[in-house]
């Protein structure tokens, strides 16, 4: 009994949760909301060298409090949707870590961080809580903000291209060891592809894959890691095929 490549199944209880496009977005806005404010936090610090650190953590507290956090959602949400249409995906989800990264590229998102700080900026400086030379300091020097954004987006791509590619091995060496029926390796190849799919984005033909691999593993290990298995199991195995 060979298993060279599982397919998604619908009928399995481990699939009924599928990737969908809420949960691409939800991905994103995470990722690239973490990658944001980092890089608004040291591009600050960068533009502000004479701040004390409470000074720096009150202005980035007032920035958030009058846009910034809602307005890094909005464009991130608005640059996934003209990413989309601009890359040909007008409805569905994302079938790959490239689709997103040119979608993310070509929906504008650095162009849309720049204008939301100065509004921010503005903002904050019209309440009083900051005074026109820091205002001016920070829209002038916002390129230093916008270019590690920038890096970092591009280096976070980078992260989840390698995370595919480690866990497509380990799926391959699992299913080397099934064939071999040698649980053990295949149990540490497990191991290894539990920990990546903590760190890829939902991206619905790697996930199933790897979820199947997760249904068939542990029918085993619940066996008494007994590749014998019964007529049920073996039937849903060939599902897997």
């Amino acid at each position: 009994m060979e298993i060279n490549n599982l397919e998604k199944n619908n009928n399995i209880e481990l699939n009924n949760n599928l990737v969908n496009e809420n949960t691409q977005k939800n991905f994103l806005e995470t990722t690239l909301g973490k990658t944001i404010n980092t890089a608004v936090d040291i591009g600050i610090r960068a533009l502000l060298p004479d701040f004390f650190e409470d000074q720096i953590i009150n202005l980035k507290d007032n920035l958030l409090e009058y846009g910034l956090k809602d307005g890094i959602k909005k464009t991130i949400d608005d640059c996934i949707d003209i990413g989309k249409s601009a890359i040909g995906i007008v409805t569905g989800n994302f079938e790959n870590i490239s689709q997103m990264q040119n979608a993310v590229k070509t929906g504008g998102l650095i162009d849309g961080m720049s204008s939301l700080l100065d509004t921010v900026v503005d903002k904050v400086k019209n309440a009083g809580l900051i005074n026109s030379t820091v205002a001016r300091t920070i829209k002038q020097g916002k390129n230093v903000i916008l270019n590690n954004m920038e890096s970092n987006i591009e280096e976070n791509f980078q992260k989840q291209y390698d995370a595919i590619e480690n866990i497509n091995k380990y799926i391959d060496n699992w299913k080397g060891y099934f064939n071999e029926k040698d649980f053990i390796n295949m149990e540490k190849e497990f191991e290894k592809i539990e920990k990546q799919l903590e760190k890829i984005a939902p991206i619905e033909k790697t996930i199933n894959e790897a979820r199947n691999v997760e249904l068939l593993h542990n029918l085993i290990k619940n066996n008494g890691q007994n590749f014998n298995l019964t007529q049920e199991q073996l039937e849903l195995v060939e599902k897997l095929k």
